[in-house]
């Protein structure tokens, strides 16, 4: 009896911590909600002033055909996915998602920092853009 018990217990315990670890990781749903975003009022201000491009953004914004202004225009009128909000080592990540003046339905992903707010990346949401960015 005794070497029945054992294995599922094991089997419950082994259970138990894949959840734990599942429920702890960066980034999960369960972590994002805890952010308590409240509609669309963000952490940081919408200053176009303080935007800075990655490397990888302004590669997707030339293979997007994105420009500049349209990127600035997100940040100022574009509306917050609080389910997309990610978390990484560098800090958190809010993606605005919004109609450029050329009709592309896009979501922008900016990463606030102490002095910049950081374009992380810029993707359009219904068009599958070819691009070789690395």
């Amino acid at each position: 009896m005794q070497k029945k018990i054992f294995p599922m217990l094991a089997l419950v315990a082994a259970f138990a911590f894949y959840f734990w670890v599942k429920s702890n990781q960066r980034g999960n749903l369960a972590q994002q909600e805890r952010i308590e975003i409240q509609g669309d009022v963000l952490p940081f201000k919408r200053d176009t002033s303080l935007l800075v491009y990655s490397r990888h953004a302004r590669c997707r914004m030339g293979c997007r055909q994105i420009d500049a202004g349209e990127v600035n225009d997100i940040l100022l009128n574009g509306k917050l996915d609080a389910s997309r909000i990610q978390e990484s080592e560098k800090g958190l990540t809010y993606p605005l998602e919004g109609i450029t003046s050329d009709k592309q339905y896009v979501r922008v992903v900016f990463a606030p920092d102490e002095n910049e707010i950081v374009v992380v990346t810029v993707i359009d949401l219904e068009k599958e853009w070819p691009c070789n960015c690395n």
